[in-house]
């Protein structure tokens, strides 16, 4: 199911809030004090998943580093978690992937299933309008440039589109096809397809917690996946490189999405945690969490918020995004940083959003 703002593309913050045809599964906030040692070793009768890399269990501070002058205040403060060891997906989900899931099981993604505007007017402020029939069709957004310098990037509304036809199949509208791009990470994917790919492959969503350890590399002082070098971005990640949302100079070598593995891995082997893509993670998007957790002192296997909160959003149900996309730069969001997130709507599955996914192991 697709919010108001969405299906017009005209309102200013896009509700992203209402309901999909069936509710995705919650991860509830399980803190637990640390008291035993991490798994660091990948247990020995356990082979690594094909495609997937092993991340060792241990300790981290999660969180803007005190160097990172682009952080926002909602990556602070930092905050100390130890993780058990965790196998990951090395790139995300391709279209080949999530078409051999779709394939096998039937599966429709939200952005293709027919809109019941009496079910969706239940999750917006009272007296929301109706949208024109002709507009409140299938789709989604998807990226489009402007043809000149906008003084106000904080209304987002003036490069997304929204496009009928639009989903994982055709990215760009109807007229588009993901032939020949089937190592091209999927996109316009909303949480719950997200949830549904990870069911039927047997594995997860990873918390925020492993996504920002598995992206850092064991680099505690990083704040890009390469280390702390800016200059390095174009040779490392596929972003927007120019004035935003106006010009691209493709220094890195690419318009939109890059196909996976296009660029080097950080040191565990994972390709794309910055750029390309923004990922799904399990964790509700709260303003306060970050604040709670630090009161906790060490925290192990945090799962995250117990709820969403996001006071600029109110209506949305929001999860968090990290690692930016093809639209990051440094003018506008700079989110290609290891501790950078955004909140989204858990209906929202755009031009610029895909996943990936983790396997945990147990102690013994």
């Amino acid at each position: 199911m697709k919010t108001i703002a969405q299906i017009a593309g005209v309102v200013l913050f896009f509700f992203w809030g209402c309901k999909t045809e069936k509710k995705p599964q919650e991860v509830k906030e399980e803190l637990e004090v640390v008291g035993l040692e991490p798994i660091t070793e990948k247990p020995k009768d356990l082979k690594t998943p094909e495609g997937m890399v092993w991340i060792p269990g241990g300790e981290f501070h999660m969180g803007a580093v005190a160097n990172d002058s682009m952080a926002m205040g909602h990556e602070k403060p930092r905050h100390q978690v130890v993780l058990d060891g965790f196998f990951m997906d090395e790139h995300e989900v391709t279209n080949a992937q999530y078409q051999a899931f779709v394939e096998a099981t039937g599966y429709v993604t939200v952005a293709e299933r027919t809109i019941d505007w009496e079910e969706m007017k239940k999750q917006l402020p009272p007296g929301t309008p109706k949208p024109y029939d002709s507009i409140l069709q299938p789709g989604a957004l998807i990226f489009k440039k402007a043809k000149s310098s906008l003084p106000n990037l904080f209304d987002f509304s003036q490069w997304w589109e929204w496009k009928i036809g639009a989903n994982w199949q055709h990215p760009q509208g109807p007229q588009s096809s993901i032939e020949g791009k089937e190592n091209h990470p999927v996109v316009h994917i909303a949480y719950e397809d997200a949830l549904a790919y990870c069911e039927w492959s047997g594995r997860r969503l990873p918390t925020e917690a492993e996504w920002e350890y598995a992206a850092r590399g064991g680099q505690p002082e990083a704040i890009f996946t390469w280390g702390t070098q800016f200059e390095m971005l174009e040779t490392n990640a596929n972003t927007w490189e120019g004035e935003f949302p106006v010009t691209n100079s493709l220094k890195d070598g690419c318009e939109r999405r890059a196909p996976v593995k296009s660029y080097p891995a950080n040191s565990y082997g994972l390709y794309d945690m910055a750029g390309n893509v923004w990922e799904w993670t399990s964790d509700w998007y709260n303003t306060d969490y970050y604040g709670n957790q630090k009161s906790l002192g060490v925290v192990k296997n945090p799962k995250g918020a117990e709820r969403t909160k996001n006071p600029t959003n109110p209506y949305a149900q929001e999860k968090v995004l990290k690692g930016g996309s093809f639209l990051c730069s440094e003018s506008y969001c700079a989110s290609y940083r290891i501790s950078a997130r955004m909140a989204s709507s858990i209906d929202s599955g755009l031009e610029h959003t895909g996943f990936r996914t983790v396997m945990g192991v147990s102690s013994k």
